[in-house]
């Protein structure tokens, strides 16, 4: 070398050493790899046990608070803690906003009135400026913090705000978080959104470890401190509520955890309280008919125990919200005019009501439940799965027809199949515009998103590097097991059969539920009780308005109702709200007719008594046709579509030639 700069490496074989070949490096490399993460020198890179929990900011605080608390005592005060993260692409911002305005609900203070936000410095703080400021995130994070004696706190919020400063102090940055807190049930709690930024504007990562087990004992540290110390007597009358619970217990984990292979337990306890408290959850497992008596404090434990004290506890907890809503409402509903709709059962039958009340079932899942008054004369609690699933809008009030939604191979499922089958197992976009020329690239790209919701779900497809799909022969069995898991986020349908309260629908000039209910008659029977008693009598006072109005007769049989009086009374309330949008949008309204095709810019929708209509902008005029959900994703986008009789035929990302979305 003439000097330090004109050195040039050459790779190549390392020569032998020692009489023996000397390691590749990458071989080498690996090892130190497996070395420094504390495997053995021979086992190879992937084959350890990582599980990315120590990847992000409290990595180390976390495991050293999880190790502490696996061995905390019964005297610790207990804090529950429920932790998620919610991505905010697609529709993830507009649904976290929902969020925050759904946890600023009324009712939820002390007083039952609207819960406020707070943050580190303020009582009150704006919730839309925070969406703002997290409008660009690419999550946030989630934490409900339920104190078990959260009951003797005034005032949860400096409990709240220290929290929040231990963890920015374990996490080594500022956090932007909002909080408000809850009383609306028996265990107070609060809700804390924190945005997925740190201070310097980069993604805030948070280790795994931390989020499920170091924000926990950080908070039992500080609930320990304001309390003090579990007495003895506290920890064992919460024990002792715990025998006659009809709901999965503490009590009952330990039976089961000292079961033998038969599931045979005994009375027999580490001292006498102990033993008094199995004798006495035995005694009512067996009134459950959960624990067979053998005989000398032996008990045989049922195979499904734990399974159904679990679906005991979440019926309990359904009765209780139905009581607490009835109270809210101030009504009464007797018992058995309660009950829990029940979509999977083989029986289960559309149901039509009025929305009494909706909430949050699991407030950290985000799942919602409807409180429905059937026309049956029943109260009827509905699961309906998650926000984002709930894409209607729903206002105390409002009518309804709930139905169980059937697992069924979409189209969409078939035509992959078929072009994989015609294309060696494989589908891409290309081979896709092959096998049908009539669709576009973008109909295809439908499929591939689809696709990749079931990649995500794991095992269902794989993608290869190129881009292309692997289609397994029995892709369409797998299709139904995608949808039948889909069925926990949306188990039911909802159809908003009127946005108008029924006291409303009485004397308005349009076309109302109740008119199609009376001219084609109700599917589902009507009871003369609750709600269904007061369909009835809106019913009535429906007909003689018609009668007054000139739209029915009276018969000696009856009322008759001419052909078309629906239609005419739908285009008159469609003609009156036109004018209206007319002079708003400065544009004249053009009529759409059946057999005509629409063609134009998709707007917004148009909520009437009569339904929910389509504003299509087009170059000289404006016309409002049915609305259809697929057309929500294509606001602001050029549409078309031809009428048919009161529907359309939309024809989005297809061919003019080809099928279109009815």
């Amino acid at each position: 070398m003439a000097d330090d700069d004109s050195f040039t490496p050459r790779l190549g074989r390392q020569r032998q050493q020692g009489g023996k070949r000397a390691r590749r490096y990458l071989g080498r490399v690996l090892a130190a790899a497996n070395l420094a993460r504390g495997g053995a020198a021979g086992r190879k890179l992937g084959e350890g046990s990582f599980t990315g929990s120590r990847i992000g900011r409290g990595a180390g605080v976390g495991r050293v608070l999880a190790s502490r608390g696996g061995h905390a005592a019964s005297s610790r005060r207990r804090v529950i803690v429920k932790a998620s993260i919610v991505r905010l692409a697609g529709k993830g911002t507009s649904a976290a906003a929902a969020h925050l305005r759904y946890l600023q609900r009324d009712g939820t203070t002390r007083e039952g009135e609207r819960g406020a936000l707070y943050g580190r410095d303020a009582d009150a703080v704006d919730g839309k400026a925070f969406g703002e400021r997290g409008a660009g995130d690419r999550h946030q994070f989630r934490f409900i913090v339920s104190p078990e004696d959260g009951d003797q706190y005034d005032d949860l919020k400096p409990l709240t705000r220290r929290l929040m400063g231990r963890l920015e102090e374990d996490l080594g940055t500022r956090l932007d978080w909002v909080a408000v807190d809850h009383f609306n049930t028996g265990h107070p709690h609060t809700h804390i959104v924190v945005r997925g930024k740190d201070d310097r504007g980069a993604d805030l990562v948070i280790a795994r470890d931390y989020m499920t087990t170091g924000v926990r004992e950080r908070a039992a540290e500080l609930v320990d401190l304001d309390l003090g110390p579990r007495t003895q007597r506290e920890t064992q009358q919460t024990l002792r509520a715990e025998v006659e619970q009809e709901r999965l217990t503490s009590i009952d984990r330990a039976l089961l955890k000292g079961a033998d292979a038969d599931r045979t337990v005994a009375t027999n306890g580490r001292d006498a309280f102990d033993q008094a408290l199995r004798a006495g959850r035995l005694a009512k497992l067996s009134r459950l008919g959960l624990a067979e008596p053998l005989g000398a404090g032996r008990f045989r434990l049922a195979p499904d125990l734990a399974d159904t004290l679990r679906s005991l506890g979440e019926r309990g907890d359904i009765i209780r919200t139905m009581q607490r809503e009835f109270s809210r409402a101030g009504t009464m509903r007797a018992q058995a005019d309660q009950a829990i709709y029940d979509p999977a059962a083989p029986d289960a039958r559309p149901l039509v009501g009025r929305v009494l009340a909706r909430g949050l079932a699991d407030e950290h899942a985000d799942r919602h439940y409807l409180i429905v008054d059937g026309v049956d004369g029943r109260s009827h609690y509905v699961a309906v799965g998650t926000g984002a699933e709930t894409d209607v809008a729903l206002s105390r009030g409002s009518i309804v027809r709930v139905e169980p939604i059937q697992v069924e191979i979409r189209e969409v499922d078939r035509t992959i199949a078929q072009v994989a089958a015609a294309n060696g197992g494989r589908y891409d976009v290309d081979a896709h515009l092959r096998h049908d020329p009539t669709a576009t690239e973008a109909f295809a790209e439908t499929h591939v998103r689809r696709l990749e919701a079931m990649r995500r779900m794991g095992g269902i497809v794989e993608r290869e590097p190129s881009g292309r799909w692997i289609i397994a022969p029995d892709h369409l069995e797998r299709a139904a097991t995608y949808e039948t898991a889909r069925l926990r986020d949306r188990p039911v349908a909802i159809t908003m059969l009127s946005a108008q309260p029924l006291d409303k629908l009485v004397d308005v000039d349009a076309a109302t539920w109740i008119d199609r209910e009376l001219v084609l008659g109700s599917p589902e029977p009507v009871r003369d009780a609750g709600f269904g008693h007061d369909v009835r009598d809106a019913q009535a006072r429906r007909r003689q308005w018609l009668v007054a109005q000139g739209f029915a007769e009276e018969a000696s049989g009856g009322t008759t109702f001419p052909n078309g009086m629906i239609a005419t009374l739908q285009r008159r309330e469609l003609l009156r709200v036109a004018g209206q949008l007319a002079d708003e949008l400065k544009m004249p309204f053009g009529e759409a007719v059946e057999g005509t095709r629409i063609d134009g810019v998709y707007r917004r929708s148009v909520d009437l008594v009569s339904g929910r209509f389509a504003l299509i902008e087009r170059a000289r005029d404006f016309t409002l046709v049915p609305w259809r959900p697929v057309l929500e994703r294509q606001v602001g986008k050029s549409v078309a579509g031809l009428m048919r009789g009161d529907g359309i035929s939309w024809s989005i990302g297809r061919g003019r030639s080809g099928p279109g979305i009815s």
